[in-house]
């Protein structure tokens, strides 16, 4: 399904089957549950899977699935009601044993918010009761900062989550955001696929995450990992979900932070140094077969890193940059895989997240991760939108991160923005009319003669070959034609 905003999007051309639920904002199409739920039985479809993105934790999209006798692929609408709100979660966490940060019960008032800051002690963080992506999460530290904040925390919260309710939490300063990957099934089996960090982020959202974490050991590991079943088996979880915890270096502790009861979009950091599809999991859940792995199956290899390359300009406050992509090229080789939807041609609609790929390394050890990665941005090819590659470069290539030596505040303190600019200001402008073209004149000397052979360029060798795997019986151009 797509919206009219997404009509030449790649999975519209590489589905055998499409249907557009309505017009490009979201509240139209795909936040439209009616529609989704109409045009799937249309389709006659057995389930629903929305991986990361719209409707994968809103609990009365679930609910109407089930009453429809549509499987979601995802945890149960009474999973999500549990653990999709914050402070249940929290109290859930307490139950079992999980260290818990102060918080507040939720709040609609700006004066029970200044009250319950004033008890807590500042800084306080103003968290959504419902939601995630770092919507609404504003760090507050006096009473002045607590009342400008709250009426734009609930706005937005309002708007994203359909509930405008926040409640506060104490603030952590510069802790280390730790998360680990759960799988459960139908039948009580619950397992988890190692910790993730995720400490390098801006305005609360990850930039880079990476598995295993530099400052977890294997002891830490093995106890978080089974908190995490213990909390997953308390709230009866079923299929992927992720617990995430903060760490505080001033008390060399980790405190529960939330559940994200979906898959997330570093997922494949995990799968990467396990082996496991993750995504393949939770299709075999939600078709009602059981874990094929027990607990001590589950070995970890390696390290590997994730970035998203977002069509988007940091220097100039991470804004967005929406147009068409005039030139793609993936990079490859060992240990690189690239999860991308778009492609020479293709429009970034202003309407969505502007996500242009994942770019995910894996290597034998954490520098070798990092060497792979730079690499491989090093020779990705876009051009036609501004892109944060140059921010990964200048995070790779900084002394404290090679150490491992993080904190959320990760960006602001080592000025990587600054140093991206830099950067960015010394790349090429990738256009059509200087990409590599697709035919190139070679000369050849054979027995001493000078011939003049025509040959495929090879940097475009490998998308000429992605091009040929995905290929069907019509052209792009007589899909576009039959669709309009």
């Amino acid at each position: 399904m797509y919206s009219q905003g997404d009509c030449s999007a790649l999975h519209v051309f590489l589905s055998d089957e499409s249907y557009c639920i309505g017009s490009d904002p979201a509240q139209f199409s795909y936040l439209n549950i009616e529609k989704i739920i109409k045009t799937a039985k249309k389709a006659e479809a057995e389930a629903i899977y929305p991986g990361y993105g719209f409707l994968s934790q809103n609990a009365e999209f679930v609910k109407q699935c089930e009453e429809n006798g549509i499987v979601f692929i995802g945890p149960p609408s009474r999973v999500h009601l549990l653990v999709g709100n914050k402070v249940n979660a929290k109290r859930c966490a307490e139950d079992v044993g999980i260290p818990v940060l102060p918080g507040s019960p939720p709040i609609d008032s700006v004066e029970k918010v200044v009250e319950e800051a004033d008890k807590l002690g500042y800084p306080v963080i103003i968290k959504p009761v419902l939601g995630g992506g770092g919507i609404g999460l504003r760090i507050c530290k006096n009473r002045e900062d607590v009342v400008d904040s709250f009426q734009g925390a609930s706005r937005l919260a309002n708007g994203a989550f359909a509930r405008s309710e926040i409640y506060l939490e104490k603030c952590v300063e510069k802790p280390r955001h730790i998360e680990v990957q759960i799988l459960a099934d139908s039948k009580f089996n619950v397992i988890h696929l190692g910790e993730r960090e995720c400490t390098v982020q801006r305005r609360f959202q990850k930039l880079v995450e990476e598995a295993p974490s530099p400052i977890i050991d294997e002891k830490t590991r093995e106890n978080i990992g089974y908190a995490a079943i213990r909390l997953a088996r308390y709230t009866g979880y079923v299929n992927a979900g992720t617990i995430e915890f903060l760490y505080s270096p001033l008390n060399d502790r980790l405190y529960f932070l939330e559940v994200n009861s979906r898959v997330q979009v570093e997922h494949p950091t995990t799968e990467a140094i396990t082996g496991i599809d993750i995504v393949k999991e939770q299709i075999r859940i939600a078709a009602g077969e059981s874990l094929p792995y027990d607990q001590e199956d589950i070995h970890f290899h390696g390290h590997a890193i994730e970035c998203r390359i977002y069509a988007e300009n940091p220097a100039i406050d991470f804004t967005p940059s929406p147009g068409t992509i005039a030139a793609y090229i993936e990079p490859g080789g060992p240990g690189i895989r690239i999860d991308s939807c778009v492609y020479p041609g293709y429009s970034l609609s202003p309407f969505y997240d502007p996500l242009i790929a994942k770019l995910i390394s894996w290597g034998r050890t954490r520098s070798e991760a990092i060497d792979r990665a730079r690499r491989a941005l090093d020779e990705f090819i876009i051009g036609g939108v501004d892109t944060n590659k140059s921010l990964y470069q200048a995070i790779f290539n900084d002394k404290v991160f090679l150490e491992g030596e993080l904190n959320t505040s990760f960006i602001k303190d080592r000025c990587i923005v600054k140093h991206a600019a830099r950067l960015k200001s010394q790349e090429r402008k990738w256009t059509v009319s200087n990409m590599p073209q697709a035919l190139v004149n070679v000369k050849v000397e054979i027995d001493g003669k000078i011939f003049t052979v025509t040959s495929v360029n090879p940097y475009l060798a490998k998308q000429t070959s992605f091009i040929h795997q995905k290929a069907r019986p019509w052209s792009l151009a007589g899909r576009l034609e039959a669709m309009s």
